[in-house]
């Protein structure tokens, strides 16, 4: 917020340094909030390419897509071409078996129900909703299990996401 007066940078590079984003994530926010050409693999985009690219190829890696993505890619508005290729990728998971299974980074996501994922967005719509809140009360959100949410509020602490001022966790930058 400090550094950049609150303007999200449109700068992959730039954007790789904040807490958080590695280059994926980084090139995405730069073709979808910026609009810009640049080059990135989302799972329905590899689906995509593994499919129409690569339907007799055993084992495939994004090092084999990008450059294949990066000629298909349309300039003049790449967030548009984007937002088709993840429409396509997502009926094809629903027609098709899986051509991702071939990618070599293909690794199927744990369920959401339950995992650290959903509890960190728990936590986060908690103290967007109610700044301040201490760890007694964030704790509460899973009482099961106090060791494993002192652990997740540990590293959203770590990786930036929210401080804690006086004993009580606010997201960063509020």
């Amino acid at each position: 917020m400090n550094e950049y007066d609150g303007i999200l940078p449109a700068d992959v590079d730039i954007l790789t340094t904040f807490p958080g984003i590695g280059r994926a994530t980084a090139s995405s926010i730069a073709a979808f909030a910026f609009n810009l050409p640049v080059v990135f693999i989302e799972t329905n985009i590899r689906r995509v390419f593994i499919h129409f690219f690569f339907s007799d190829t055993d084992t495939v890696s994004d090092a084999d897509l990008l450059p294949i993505i990066g000629q298909s890619l349309y300039k003049e508005n790449p967030r548009v071409w984007y937002w088709a290729l993840m429409d396509l990728g997502s009926v094809l998971k629903k027609t098709i078996p899986n051509p991702n299974r071939r990618s070599v980074h293909y690794s199927k996501q744990s369920p959401f129900e339950g995992s650290d994922r959903e509890i960190r967005g728990m936590i986060i719509r908690r103290l967007l909703a109610e700044p301040g809140m201490s760890e007694k009360q964030l704790v509460a959100i899973r009482i099961e299990d106090p060791a494993r949410i002192k652990k997740i509020l540990a590293a959203l602490i770590s990786e930036g996401f929210i401080v804690m001022q006086k004993n009580r966790f606010f997201l960063a930058g509020k």
